[in-house]
């Protein structure tokens, strides 16, 4: 994780706090549902920092790799590269992964039980 993951981390766990103590101090003297609006709200700056987490690890991982792929780019590049090569064919991306092309490798033949 490098220098400005980790300010971020520690901005979105401050903004975090933050949003914990004003639901504190609604739930004691506000309204119940603004209470519960900056419970949910505390949370996603917690799962913001799981996010950086996350991209730092892969980040490292992808820098160690010998992979020509990885040398270049960042985590997250890198990431959607190898999705996009490991993606089957066209006709999967555009029928929502329910039909394969007739040349697919990951194809299987289609089963009908009319008779």
């Amino acid at each position: 994780m490098n220098c400005s993951s980790r300010l971020l981390c520690v901005l979105y766990l401050a903004t975090s706090a933050g949003l914990a103590w004003v639901t504190v101090q609604e739930i004691r003297y506000g309204p119940a549902w603004a209470a519960c609006m900056f419970a949910a709200a505390s949370l996603v700056p917690v799962i913001a920092v799981v996010r950086e987490t996350v991209i730092g690890e892969q980040d490292e991982l992808l820098r160690k790799s010998s992979a020509p792929a990885a040398r270049g780019g960042d985590a997250a590049e890198a990431i959607v590269r190898a999705e996009l090569d490991a993606a089957c064919c066209e006709r999967w991306w555009t029928s929502l992964g329910s039909e394969h092309d007739l040349t697919c490798r990951h194809r299987s033949p289609h089963r009908s039980s009319a008779a």
